[in-house]
């Protein structure tokens, strides 16, 4: 990848953090969320936009940004669905055994008590 299409990816990561959760009674900005290291996972950081807490355990949403050469490693959510969706670098998924590619673009959802990896 060039520098500038590293920076045309950071430019429109950032664009879409700007974005906002809209549910009855409620807005939430992204951009008023802070980042937060994940506990587990060196290179990775969330935004945490609606939590597994907040949903009963069914559901979660966060932003994700992973560093070059770094990776979510194999891991189960236990009680909630988890959704990808990619808008900018690109990487391999491991979904309940299959290899996915991500690209921008492409949208992914991770059943409950399926393990998953993302290289």
């Amino acid at each position: 990848m060039t520098e500038k299409d590293n920076t045309m990816e950071k430019e429109l990561f950032e664009k879409f953090n700007d974005g906002k959760l809209r549910l009855p009674g409620n807005t939430k900005a992204f951009k008023d969320v802070a980042w937060s290291k994940h506990p587990t996972f060196e290179g990775v950081e969330l935004k945490h936009i609606i939590t597994s807490k907040e949903t009963g355990g069914t559901f979660s949403y966060h932003l994700v940004r992973i560093a070059p050469n770094k990776s979510i490693k194999n891991h189960i959510h236990e009680t909630q669905l988890e959704t990808h969706e990619v808008i900018a670098g690109s990487g391999v998924c491991i979904n309940d055994g299959a290899k996915l590619e991500y690209v921008p673009g492409v949208i992914s959802i991770m059943p409950a008590k399926i393990r998953n990896l993302q290289l």
